[in-house]
């Protein structure tokens, strides 16, 4: 059997000391329009590059400048990306030539690329900052006036705020410059693209990605004030996109929760179990399809061993012919054991096309698995399966001694086992395609449930293997906890499990006809389940203990009140569980919500409050959200935060039991696009840039709420509270 791979991958670019480039290769042929996105401080050059590019270019270029958008002389923001979306509506490429220097001013830029025909690329000019500064001193007729003295303390102080882009932000290309032969190089790349030409995905050519600032800049401008973050640089290891990199080059520890999650795995059945090729190609792309529709924070690569794959070819074709998005799905020919060492192709998942018995050997993928991987995956595997029928997979964390782990940074193996047509093999379906097409569907879509649990479970894993569990236990994740930037614990502690040995395939339950991801709860996301089935264990720690309900103080509240009200009931782990038997259920956690607010109010009656339930929540067992709309807390600290309770992704819980009487079942809003959405306030729905400024501007705003808040008891306030307060 070919170690033939199908990858679902987010490109992460991580280079130390050398330049890295990961080449995959993209399924559209036909040349696409570009949208070029210059990063670099004033000085940098990023004008003349737009120039010597579009003068020898057979392509169509726009440049769209801020300093000359407004009618020869500079505009704002709004104008750029008006005009970059005209351009590109139009079939043309574009160059945003602006400084571009952190992750918020690239953000909507980025969002103009969304699409099938459209690839974004990041070209960074990271040169010196001393011949920046040395350039904007001595330059003469800048567009944007940016010259003479003035310059060398903005160029400064927008140095010390750059942040380097990344692939995760939406890019599908990364060029970095740090000297001046190295954007002589990218000029060339860009000026001999011709319009049908497309060049590869990927990180090329960044050395030191974690260097904030470049710590000469102060000796340049005589500072005596070094950054101690600079400084401190000198006696740390160094550190790529936040991940310890030891001497020995150990890929340990590089497994950071701010990457994004990537898995590859094998073309099931279509080698030694002989699944005919087309059939298998045709349920490869639609469930491909119905992953990337569902996810957004992954891709999918399909990866074999040569270019002359049947499968490869095939796939490729057909997911042309359905415009799957290349950002989420192209393709990449590699060993599915050293997709990092060898390719540079980073995955923290691996699937395995094991045999019915979990063991090592045979030959093909499962054989080059296990030897790779060492006996510890044997033995990870014995804790959570014995055997596996076709159809189904299990996910098994691999342990941070092994190998696999230790080189290529892969967390978790999930064995899959799909249908056999090979009489030679156990379980022979005899040519029955009916039979055999319905297991490879129900194969590839387990194994893809199981990959979704580990992208959740890893997005909410805390940060040290020690913290405490009981307060682990208390606070809310449903994407609100505190989360730390770095993954430093043992990989062992994900511990989050697909299925088990009794059975293996994920249980919809009665009614789940949705068809949405299943939700693979890991040990920490157990814990409101584990505090709603025994809540005697946790008397200190709890408001009130009910035959149906619990009711708990959120850890990390994100208001002033931040109560959550658990249903005892076992099999209610979310709102998607929740049927037309459950809705006096429903009233009854409503009932104690309100009841909290109430007594809440009678404490302080200036505040107001909206009863809810996440859409997709991350841990176990329905829960109630009763929370003060003041949002006065310092947990509060990014998107996420707020959006899970500002958006349609918060359903109201009077519409919730609404919905429930009327259909049998709640609306949900779960697309993780809602949680990404720019910040606006909730009472005047104005836009704001950062939280620290939407505080700063709700803690005054005094603008009514929305009105459909205002209908139907969706706020809950003191009576006689002035209508016009709200």
């Amino acid at each position: 059997m070919e170690i033939g791979t199908l990858l679902i991958t987010v490109s992460l670019c991580v280079c130390v000391c050398v330049c890295v480039c990961v080449c995959v290769n993209v399924l559209d042929a036909e040349g696409k329009t570009l949208l070029v996105i210059l990063v670099g401080a004033p000085g940098s050059g990023k004008s003349t590059f737009c120039e010597e590019v579009m003068r020898s270019s057979t392509r169509s270029w726009v440049r769209v400048c801020q300093d000359t958008i407004g009618n020869g002389k500079a505009g704002n923001k709004a104008q750029c990306l008006s005009s970059a979306a005209t351009a590109l509506k139009d079939g043309k490429s574009v160059f945003i030539d602006r400084c571009n220097l952190d992750r918020e001013q690239r953000t909507e830029f980025v969002k103009l690329g969304v699409g099938p025909h459209i690839d974004v690329h990041a070209v960074v000019l990271d040169l010196p900052a001393k011949l920046c500064i040395s350039r904007s001193v001595k330059r003469t007729g800048h567009e944007g006036n940016l010259q003479g003295g003035k310059a060398a303390a903005v160029v400064n102080r927008m140095l010390q705020k750059k942040e380097l882009p990344k692939l995760s932000e939406g890019f599908n290309r990364i060029t970095f410059c740090q000297s001046e032969s190295d954007v002589k190089d990218a000029i060339n790349t860009y000026s001999t693209l011709g319009p049908q030409d497309n060049l590869p995905y990927g990180c090329f050519g960044q050395k030191n990605p974690d260097s904030k600032i470049q710590v000469g800049i102060m000796k340049f401008l005589k500072k005596a004030d070094v950054p101690a973050d600079a400084a401190s640089r000198k006696n740390e290891s160094t550190e790529v996109e936040g991940q310890a990199v030891d001497s020995t080059g150990s890929h340990a520890n590089r497994v950071s929760l701010g990457d994004t999650p990537t898995l590859a795995f094998p073309s099931i059945s279509t080698s030694d179990f002989q699944f005919n090729h087309e059939k298998a190609a045709d349920i490869i792309v639609e469930k491909v399809a119905e992953f990337s529709s569902k996810t957004w924070n992954a891709r999918l690569v399909l990866v074999d061993l040569t270019h002359k794959s049947k499968i490869l070819s095939l796939v490729k074709a057909k997911a042309a012919e359905k415009n799957i998005d290349a950002q989420k799905f192209f393709t990449h020919v590699g060993d599915i054991t050293h997709l990092y060492s060898v390719g540079g192709l980073r995955c923290n998942v691996i699937a395995n096309a094991a045999n019915w018995r979990l063991k090592p050997g045979g030959g093909g993928v499962n054989a080059a698995i296990f030897d790779a991987a060492g006996p510890e995956l044997d033995s990870a595997t014995k804790e959570k399966a014995k055997s596996l029928s076709p159809g189904n997979a299990v996910v098994v964390p691999l342990p941070s001694s092994s190998p696999l782990f230790t080189r290529e940074g892969v967390t978790h193996v999930i064995h899959v086992l799909g249908p056999n047509m090979n009489p030679q093999r156990p379980n022979c379906l005899k040519n029955d395609y009916s039979k055999g097409c319905k297991i490879l569907q129900d194969a590839y879509a387990s194994l893809f449930e199981g990959f979704a649990s580990i992208v959740r479970n890893q997005a909410d894993q805390p940060g040290g293997r020690n913290e405490n569990l009981r307060k682990k236990s208390l606070e809310d994740a449903d994407h609100g906890s505190e989360k730390s930037k770095k993954y430093k614990g043992n990989q062992d502690d994900f511990g989050s499990t697909f299925t088990d040995s009794r059975d293996e395939k994920v249980d919809l339950g009665p009614g789940r006809t949705d068809g949405s991801m299943i939700k693979a709860w890991g040990s920490w996301a157990q814990a409101l389940h584990r505090i709603a089935m025994h809540p005697e264990n946790h008397k200190d720690d709890l408001l009130e203990i009910s035959e149906d309900v619990v009711v708990l103080n959120d850890l990390y509240p994100k208001a002033q009140k931040h109560i959550l009200v658990l249903t005892r009931t076992g099999g209610l782990d979310c709102l998607a569980d929740v049927q037309n038997e459950h809705l006096q259920l429903l009233k009854k956690i409503h009932a104690v919500g309100l009841k909290w607010a109430e007594k809440f109010l009678h404490e302080n009656a200036s505040l107001v409050f909206r009863l809810g339930y996440h859409s997709a929540p991350s841990m176990r067992q329905l829960h109630l959200h009763v929370i003060s709309q003041d949002f006065e807390s310092k947990h509060l600290k990014n998107k996420k935060h707020w959006n899970s309770f500002n958006t349609a992704f918060f359903r109201d819980s009077v519409d919730v039991m609404d919905e429930i009487s009327k259909h049998g079942k709640a609306i949900l809003k779960n697309d993780d696009k809602l949680l990404t959405m720019e910040l606006r306030c909730h009472r005047c729905r104005s836009a704001h840039p950062n939280i620290p400024r939407l505080k700063s501007h709700i803690s005054s705003c005094h603008a009514p709420f929305p009105a459909y808040l205002l209908q139907n008891g969706r706020l809950v306030h003191a009576p006689g509270q002035p209508h016009n307060n709200l």
